[in-house]
């Protein structure tokens, strides 16, 4: 076997255990001194050059990515996992007939949808989504963030919420508890706007919190302008302290006004 090969797979084993046991900061050293190594592979991407190993090294690469998408999750850096993701991508786009297909391709699909929808690229989520083959909307990883995407869009919040108990592959509850959080924000905001009041009860249940300790533990964190008391939530001490805007109605109707004889002019 070439001696570069061998470097790399016995410093992937490493890796691999380090992983395992949860030792995230060996992980990240290991995993840059990998990336460094993959460079004197001349089989990988973009050049896909024919060499006697060019299978082997291009199986050990995607493991490597594949292993560093998870580890961006695990140590909850999303710039990391953009990266290692665009560095995947062509292992699962331009290797079709020269590697067989990853189980792990999938998973990492619809995980990469889970964090385009997080971070509200909708666009994007909609690009990659039709850039898959159409037999993959059928796999539950993918099924999972496209109906995801549907829930979110027809505002079907509650739909949103409950899916994070049935997640397709453990590395999605990460994501899936930040688009809870940016839900339950949605919902705040325009329970703050729309009420003075509402009970604890209606508070928890709109917010969908199983607990009383829960909902007071979100307000304390996230709103500590709300104020709880006889059993009620008070949003008014919130919309007391937002300043209020005049609306400049004179200036509106002069410029309006203005605008209205220019298009004469011009007519």
């Amino acid at each position: 076997m070439d001696p570069k090969l061998v470097e790399v797979t016995q410093l992937f084993s490493r890796f691999k255990a380090a992983f395992a046991r949860n030792d995230f900061d060996t992980s990240v050293s290991l995993l840059s001194q990998l990336k460094v190594l993959l460079t004197k592979f001349p089989s990988l991407p973009p050049s896909f050059q024919q060499t006697p190993n060019a299978v082997e090294e291009l199986k050990i690469a995607r493991d490597i990515y594949e292993h560093a998408v998870v580890l961006s999750v695990k140590i909850e850096d999303q710039d990391a996992f953009e990266r290692d993701f665009c560095q995947l991508k062509p292992y699962y786009m331009d290797t079709c007939g020269i590697i067989p297909q990853s189980p792990e391709e999938y998973p990492i699909l619809g995980l990469n949808l889970l964090r385009l929808l997080v971070q509200n690229r909708i666009a994007e989520f909609h690009t990659e989504l039709e850039l898959l083959p159409v037999n993959a909307l059928e796999n539950a990883c993918i099924k999972h963030a496209v109906e995801l995407e549907q829930s979110f869009m027809e505002g079907a919040y509650n739909r949103v919420l409950s899916a994070r108990q049935a997640v397709p592959h453990e590395t999605y509850v990460y994501f899936m508890d930040l688009l809870a959080k940016t839900v339950r924000d949605e919902l705040a905001g325009c329970s703050e706007k729309g009420y003075d009041y509402m009970s604890i009860t209606e508070a928890k249940q709109m917010l969908m919190f199983s607990s009383d300790q829960e909902l007071h533990e979100y307000i304390t964190e996230e709103h500590p302008e709300w104020e709880i008391k006889d059993g009620c939530v008070f949003f008014q001490k919130a919309k007391e302290t937002q300043p209020c805007k005049e609306i400049p109605s004179l200036q509106v109707i002069n410029q309006t006004l203005s605008y209205a004889r220019e298009l004469e002019r011009i007519v």
